[in-house]
Order: C-alpha cells, then sequence, then structure tokens
C-alpha cells in the first residue's frame, strides 16, 4: 500500500498546484465548490453501478464537515499567500493522523520513525522560499493552521470509514461538503466563468483521486505511516512549479526533496 500512498501524495500536490494557480483567477469558493461537485458526480456514478455501504456514512459525513472548512481555508490561504509556504503548513496535518494512530495502537519501528521525521522534515524544507509575493501572510498563516488540523481530522475519519468502503466514505464526504460550499459561495456571491469549469474539474477529480487512495492505502497499512507518506504532497508541488514554471530551486530545498525521498525507503521498511 506504499505506492497507493504516494500515488495520493502525487495526485495532492498536483491539485494543490493547479488550485494554487486557480484561485489567484477565480474565487477561491468556486474553485474548491467545482471540484468537489465534480468529484460527487464521479463518485456518484460510480456507486450506482457498484453499490454502497452503509458503514461508511457516519465517519464520511465528519470528512466531509472537516473538509469542507479545510478546503475553504486551503484554497483561500493559496489565493492570498506565498504557495511554497503555505504547503509546508497545511502538510503538518500528517501529525493529527500519526498521533491518532500511535494512540490506537500503532507502533512504528525505529526505522520508520525515522523516516517519518526525514519525511517531515524533507517537506519542511523543500517548501520554503526566500521572498514571496504574499497578498495577506499573517491571514495566509492563520488560514493555512485551520486547514492543517482540518485535513488532519478527517484524514482520520477517512480512515474510519475506509474500514468499511472508501468510495462510499469518500462521496458521503462531498455530499455533506457541497452544500455547505454552495452556501459559502452564495454568502460572498462567488462567480466563476463557465469556460473555467474543465481545469476546476481536473482539480476536483485529482482531489477525489487522492481521497480515495489514501483511504484504500490505510487499510493496508499503518495509519500514521500512511498519512506521512501522503503528507509528501508539497514535494510534488514544488517540483512541478520548477518544471512547469521554472521557478528555482533554492538550496535548501533540493536538500529538502532529498530527505523526502529518503524517508520513504525508511517509513516502509
Amino acid at each position: 500500500m506504499i505506492g497507493v500512498a504516494l500515488l495520493a501524495s502525487l495526485m495532492w500536490g498536483t491539485a494543490d498546484f493547479l488550485a494554487g494557480r486557480a484561485s489567484r483567477e477565480h474565487p477561491a469558493a468556486m474553485v474548491a465548490l467545482v471540484g468537489q461537485a465534480i468529484g460527487l458526480i464521479a463518485l456518484t456514478l460510480i456507486l450506482l453501478v457498484r453499490g454502497a455501504d452503509g458503514g461508511a456514512v457516519v465517519p464520511g459525513i465528519f470528512v466531509g464537515l472537516f473538509g469542507a472548512v479545510a478546503v475553504l481555508s486551503f484554497y483561500n490561504a493559496l489565493a492570498v499567500g506565498t504557495m511554497s509556504i503555505v504547503a509546508p503548513i497545511v502538510a503538518t496535518s500528517a501529525i493529527v493522523p500519526v498521533l491518532a494512530g500511535v494512540f490506537d495502537g500503532e507502533r512504528p519501528g525505529p526505522l520508520q520513525w525515522l523516516g517519518i521525521a526525514l519525511a517531515i522534515g524533507g517537506v519542511v524544507l523543500a517548501s520554503t522560499e526566500s521572498g514571496g509575493n504574499a497578498i495577506d501572510s499573517k491571514k495566509a498563516l492563520k488560514l493555512a493552521l485551520v486547514a492543517a488540523l482540518g485535513i488532519g481530522l478527517s484524514l482520520v475519519f477517512l480512515d474510519r470509514a475506509a474500514e468499511h468502503d472508501a468510495l462510499t466514505g469518500v462521496a458521503v464526504a462531498r455530499a455533506v461538503a457541497v452544500p455547505i460550499l454552495v452556501a459559502f459561495a452564495l454568502r460572498v456571491h462567488a462567480r466563476v466563468d463557465w469556460r473555467a469549469v474543465p481545469n476546476l474539474a481536473v482539480i476536483g477529480l485529482l482531489d477525489t483521486g487522492a481521497n480515495t487512495a489514501f483511504a484504500i492505502a490505510t487499510t493496508g497499512g499503518l495509519l500514521s505511516l500512511v498519512a506521512v507518506l501522503g503528507g509528501l504532497f508539497p514535494v510534488v508541488t514544488v517540483a512541478l512549479a520548477y518544471f512547469l514554471l521554472h521557478e528555482r530551486l533554492q538550496p535548501t530545498q533540493r536538500i529538502g526533496v532529498l530527505l523526502a525521498l529518503a524517508g520513504i525507503p525508511l517509513i516502509s521498511a
């Protein structure tokens, strides 16, 4: 399940990169709403064919509640802050499921703890940068902290939902989140050009795929370890910015990427 957790990280990192760019051009509420709605439609079609599991409904509701707050906070933080500073703060969300796993009796070995430390440290270093183009750095910091807590709690309940059915849990989460996001978008009078919907839909499908992959990974591995591997997404975001936007990687960022990569085989030991 290590590969599935890394796949979740890849999709989350790509979605966050695209969402960061989109939130600078469109209201963050609409970026979140369109993405979550598209994910709900896709999962509903799948579940109509294969069926759902009622046991995943209750934890899925909590995933949706925490997830709605998290995605709004995260995308707004990306809109007013510097992407490569917001990302590592949000990546600390992995601490919540790691602690939850330990409290539930999970006992990673010494090498795995070392891998966790390297991976988290690497994410922070890889996502740092000198300077920045933040519009409101203080607001971005507060929003990123709220997003980190919300994502961390949603991942804990996503693990609970996956004990029954990952797809049902994510679908219920989307069903809960969409009305909340609709209400918020109406409240702030958010609008988006219909021509932008396809691009925002890609973000939603990637995020939905990442959540599903993470949930599946938790069924075959320790939550504390899967959470750290899934939390490597800022490395992906930084890499995409480097290759697609030609942003320079600082020496510290290069070290961070190497540390994060070094932590992966230790975590899977």
